[in-house]
């Protein structure tokens, strides 16, 4: 049997209560599937997701992390809490600062307060030298701004969940971050978002499940899990007309680059 190109999942939520019950069988079902790193956001619920996060990626040996205060908790980030969440973005098994952002959709913290964490955790990711992880909703020209007055350039990151229009695709790149497609490309009324997709430049693509949110088709309306990855990966290929062990090794090598994980690698090899 051929063995299956490695993928990484560079977005799920490995820490939600969704997947408490069978965590382990669901990274399993993850590794059949190709999964080689799951990069777990810690970003929700304030700042526990974060710590949570830290926690699974120093308990298995494929997991890595991301702390942040999602933009629906911006309401709840006060000095010592910020102070924090920061100290664990020095961890050695995080790789990023996110999802941090604006959702001017729910609008669950007021939109100054979005505003000013937003900029705490670029500045942030500046210091600590590691990518941006980007939940933009409904708040193109507003991400965009604080991107580039706070020098969000200087360590790029991901547009995660990307669902925004060719033009926001476009000056995203240009500040350096790469864009990542997750199940909503494979929905029938996302013919749009197929539409970017194919105009992203091939270095700069990276897929994710968003686990356990946001099931690819045919599991649509199901708890999503990280093996669903593969039809994305699948969907996404087809879109693009290229050979799925194309796409898999293409975004896989874009994640590795994206989130420093040779040294992981390295030390996975020696272990």
């Amino acid at each position: 049997m051929t063995a299956l190109e490695p993928m990484i999942d560079t977005h799920c939520h490995l820490d939600f209560e969704d997947f408490a019950p069978e965590r382990e069988q669901i990274l399993e079902r993850g590794r059949a599937e190709g999964i080689r790193w799951f990069v777990t956001i810690g970003s929700g619920r304030d700042e526990a997701s974060s710590h949570a996060a830290v926690a699974l990626a120093h308990e298995h040996r494929d997991v890595i992390a991301t702390v942040g205060v999602h933009p629906h908790d911006a309401r709840c980030l006060d000095d010592a809490t910020f102070e924090r969440v920061a100290a664990l973005a020095r961890d050695e098994r995080v790789v990023g600062v996110g999802e941090v952002g604006l959702d001017y959709h729910y609008d669950h913290s007021p939109r100054e307060e979005q505003q000013r964490a937003f900029r705490l955790f670029v500045r942030l990711a500046r210091e600590v030298k590691k990518p941006i992880v980007i939940h933009t909703r409904a708040a193109p020209e507003d991400t965009l701004t604080i991107l580039r007055e706070e020098g969000a350039r200087e360590v790029g990151g991901v547009i995660h969940c990307f669902t925004e229009d060719a033009s926001f695709a476009r000056s995203a790149l240009d500040l350096g971050f790469d864009i990542s497609f997750s199940g909503i490309v494979t929905f029938k009324n996302s013919e749009a978002l197929r539409d970017v997709a194919r105009v992203i430049p091939t270095d700069r693509l990276l897929i994710e499940t968003d686990a356990p949110y946001l099931a690819p088709i045919p599991h649509r309306g199901r708890r999503n899990e990280p093996s669903y990855l593969a039809k994305t990966a699948a969907h996404l290929a087809s879109t693009l007309g290229m050979d799925e062990r194309a796409l898999r090794r293409a975004t896989t090598l874009n994640a590795m680059a994206r989130f420093g994980l040779s040294r992981f690698e390295e030390a996975r090899q020696e272990g």
